[in-house]
């Protein structure tokens, strides 16, 4: 039955796939989720990206899915803008709503929120191109997170599969007087 037959499967990722990448990461995620035990439930976080993607594939393949969405003393908080349609998505997909106290707009909130969401589960599902953790995607701190509480990882990273990159702020070059 493997690690998966009672439990939940976390999946993590990237949030800022392109959306050519988005298909492929959701035809990965059902291949993927179809190999596991019957019951195991797909874990995400609210988000766009990866989270969308997961939440799609997890129904597609007949999987439960659990959502995580923020609260603040309980109360149901407002993702940023970028998410609010994806989240709205995934609630309708969602056999279940979990509830959890973090801040959406505070990127060390919301690494927190998927490290508890982590060590909820049996295995986690990384959907990592293998970069470093950097200032706005922590997909490589959860992996090595995972990996150090004995939490077994399977990284996914179709091919083909492309993130957007932020341009690199322009530095203006010194003018020599003339």
């Amino acid at each position: 039955m493997g690690p998966t037959a009672h439990g939940d499967i976390a999946v993590v990722g990237h949030h800022d796939l392109t959306d050519g990448s988005l298909r492929l990461v959701e035809s990965a995620v059902r291949d993927r989720l179809a190999r596991y035990a019957e019951g195991a439930r797909a874990m995400v976080r609210a988000a766009a990206g990866t989270a969308l993607a997961s939440g799609r594939a997890a129904r597609a393949s007949g999987r439960p899915l659990a959502v995580v969405i923020p609260t603040s003393i309980g109360v149901p908080a407002l993702p940023p803008p970028r998410d609010r349609p994806a989240t709205g998505e995934l609630l309708t997909l969602a056999d279940q709503v979990r509830l959890l106290d973090y801040d959406p707009t505070d990127r060390d909130s919301c690494v927190g929120a998927d490290e508890r969401l982590v060590g909820a589960g049996t295995l986690l599902l990384a959907v990592w191109d293998g970069s470093p953790s950097d200032g706005r995607d922590a997909t490589a701190h959860l992996v090595t997170y995972a990996r150090a509480r004995g939490i077994p990882v399977e990284v996914l990273w179709p091919e083909g599969a492309a993130r957007v990159r932020a341009p690199r702020p322009r530095i203006p070059h010194a003018r020599t007087p003339v």
